[in-house]
């Protein structure tokens, strides 16, 4: 957990906007900002400031004393965010690539800057929050990577977008996610025909909830645009 604590911090530490990634790891573990000021026997509005950068940047000792905070009160409800962090503690797979946001984004507004199509479920887009997103090659994942890998595909925190590339009909990345556990925020099929959808793919969409989403625009417009969050 050390390593994960220090990844932590250091992305606090050089965010540009140092409060918008303290919100951030708080909403991942999912803690109040009630429950983190009564931890750390300060005032909500101390939070509130550190988090809407009313304060200056916060020091080495304050980021320790938050990050330290967020698992000794997940511990209290059970370990259960610590416990995926430990999970994930694996190799990076040359399969797919994860990449996580200094702070969350709307859904609405990930669809704009990569230029995309709401296939499926419009309605949730303007609601869902995202906190990164897992660049996929379709076909070795399918294919070639071992099962054991499937959840590293969610980084950090599941509460992100999967963009597949190397896909013809959408249908084998929606059958990948329809038998997962965990579940994405979202799906981009990347470089495909929206009107070649595959319909059990698009049914898997609406049934999982899993708002689907194509786009033509290249991956390194993409990455250039996403990686700048």
């Amino acid at each position: 957990m050390e390593k994960i604590k220090m990844e932590i911090a250091g992305e606090i530490s050089l965010s540009e906007d140092p409060g918008a990634t303290m919100r951030k790891w708080r909403e991942i573990f999912s803690i109040s900002q009630v429950e983190l000021a009564k931890h750390l026997d300060i005032t909500v509005s101390t939070i509130s400031d550190y988090e809407g950068n009313r304060r200056k940047s916060p020091g080495t000792g304050v980021i320790r004393r938050f990050v330290n905070a967020l698992f000794e009160i997940d511990q209290v409800k059970g370990g259960g965010i610590a416990q995926k962090f430990r999970e994930k503690e694996k190799p990076v797979s040359e399969y797919f690539e994860v990449h996580e946001f200094a702070r969350s984004i709307s859904l609405k507004d990930f669809v704009n800057l990569i230029d995309g199509k709401i296939l499926t479920n419009e309605d949730l887009v303007e609601t869902k929050k995202i906190y990164g997103y897992t660049l996929i090659d379709s076909i070795k994942v399918i294919l070639d990577m071992p099962f054991s890998y499937f959840q590293n595909l969610y980084g950090n925190v599941n509460e992100r977008v999967f963009i597949f590339t190397g896909v013809s009909t959408g249908r084998s990345p929606f059958v990948v996610v329809r038998v997962s556990s965990s579940k994405p925020s979202a799906v981009v099929l990347h470089n495909i025909d929206a009107t070649k959808v595959d319909k059990l793919a698009m049914k898997i969409s609406e049934r999982e909830r899993i708002p689907m989403i194509a786009t033509n625009m290249t991956i390194e417009k993409i990455k250039d645009a996403l990686n700048r969050l």
